[in-house]
């Protein structure tokens, strides 16, 4: 179709009709407009829940502004990480550099709010004046007494997911510094952001299974903790496109063994807390999570079955950023009555796309990193009633007249873990059959 710009046609797939392999993993399409986000952004995300470190953007101020509170990640104490400073680059600094200015801000922040550890991210402009950042966060380093960690981000031929990696280097550089004893059985969980609090009940869950949690990384993150991961006697990975290259090092490294889990819908909450106890071989863990995993389920499916009868007939268009996540949404969806006719995903990989294949309806579009036109083009012509997706897709949902819900790490609700399936089904419902929309014109 023409909406599709050429030399992407291999990264579009439309199930039951097409044969191909789905293109992914690969650089955005010049001039494509790509829903995806820069290199710094993607670090930033990743990195700024950890809340008694301070995170510090050497670079103009509209970088810090863009990325300021990026995630609804809340924090149980300390909260440095939503001050979102910036050194401000300017003009002169263009000229002179930036190296002086670096050194002044970061030796008063610290002296002022005494945090823990310091990340400092370069932004593109930083890669064009060449400032040495390592030199400089040495330098403060052993002045100050603390990690100070450079974090490269320049944006040039790079997209979200290489700050991903980015991101995951320099917690590596933490990792393995710490010396406080751990119990044996004890994970980390990678991958979830807190946010709106969802980190709380998935460790409430753990403590009721009898697991302990090291380190979340980097939800309510603490610098000592995950100074300590690496004791941990396995990696959770609740967000594989941000975090499995660190789940990767750990491994490789410290051999510490990971999983993919995911905390979304009902099916995959409970299938995440069994692999745990079965990762232990602890009859008494599994017993304890079946238990739970029965409470959970006597408690909502009365009601999710409720919402089901309503909303049954209902189509939806999926666009996240980890396509492990839309997997979830998917089966989330279907349990509500709710089919998916178009999804994708923003750094999806061959076997994750293979996955969402098997589990769509015929006729269901899926993309890899798309862009606007091609998104409204897919919702058009499917007749989607909702749109599931974050900040960027919000404007093109209302642009065509249909319900939005956010999935996206600036949302304020929880929608991971039992209660975050049933405010999910909730949100669904309360947008998809809203009244409003007999007011509106749907675009065709």
């Amino acid at each position: 179709m023409s909406s599709i710009l050429t030399g992407r046609e291999n990264q579009i797939f439309r199930t039951g009709t097409d044969s191909h392999t789905i293109h992914c993993s690969r650089p955005s399409l010049a001039g494509s407009v790509s829903q995806r986000a820069c290199v710094f952004c993607g670090s930033r995300v990743v990195l700024y829940p950890i809340a008694d470190a301070l995170h510090l953007v050497h670079g103009p101020i509209g970088c810090a502004a863009y990325t300021w509170d990026i995630r609804g990640a809340l924090s149980s104490g300390p909260e440095i990480h939503r001050l979102s400073f910036s050194t401000d680059l300017r003009e002169k600094d263009v000229v002179f550099g930036g190296e002086k200015k670096l050194y002044q801000s970061l030796s008063e922040l610290i002296d002022r709010y005494i945090p823990k550890a310091a990340f400092v991210y370069s932004t593109c402009i930083v890669g064009v004046i060449g400032d040495d950042l390592e030199a400089v966060c040495k330098k403060v380093s052993q002045e100050k007494g603390i990690p100070v960690i450079p974090v490269q981000a320049p944006g040039f031929n790079g997209s979200k997911k290489d700050g991903y990696k980015i991101a995951c280097e320099a917690m590596a550089t933490l990792i393995g510094t710490g010396t406080a004893d751990i119990p044996e059985k004890s994970i980390n969980i990678l991958g979830d952001f807190n946010l709106a609090g969802e980190l709380w009940l998935l460790l409430d869950y753990y403590k009721r299974m009898g697991v302990h949690v090291t380190a979340t990384i980097t939800g309510d993150g603490r610098v000592e903790a995950i100074r300590n991961a690496h004791k941990a006697s396995l990696n959770v990975v609740q967000c594989s496109g941000s975090m499995m290259h660190l789940a990767k090092i750990m491994k490789e490294k410290y051999d510490v063994p990971f999983m993919r889990v995911s905390y979304f819908g009902l099916e995959d909450m409970s299938d995440a807390l069994y692999e745990v106890a079965k990762f232990f071989k602890d009859d008494e863990m599994l017993t304890k999570a079946r238990e739970l995993v029965r409470e959970e389920f006597n408690r909502l499916m009365p009601v999710i079955k409720d919402y089901r009868e309503k909303l049954t007939g209902k189509k939806a268009a999926i666009y996240v950023g980890g396509s492990f996540k839309a997997i979830s949404l998917i089966k989330a969806l279907r349990l509500i009555g709710v089919q998916t006719v178009v999804v994708g995903s923003q750094t999806g990989t061959a076997d994750e796309y293979e996955i969402i294949r098997s589990l769509c309806d015929a006729g269901t579009i899926i993309v890899d990193d798309a862009n606007p036109i091609e998104l409204s083009a897919f919702v058009k012509e499917t007749k989607a009633d909702i749109f599931i997706g974050g900040v960027k897709e919000r404007p093109i949902a209302y642009k065509l007249g249909m319900g939005f819900c956010d999935h996206n790490h600036e949302r304020k609700e929880a929608l991971a873990g039992y209660e975050g399936m049933l405010n999910f089904a909730k949100e669904i419902y309360a947008t998809a059959m809203s009244p409003v929309w007999q007011f509106t014109k749907k675009i065709k």
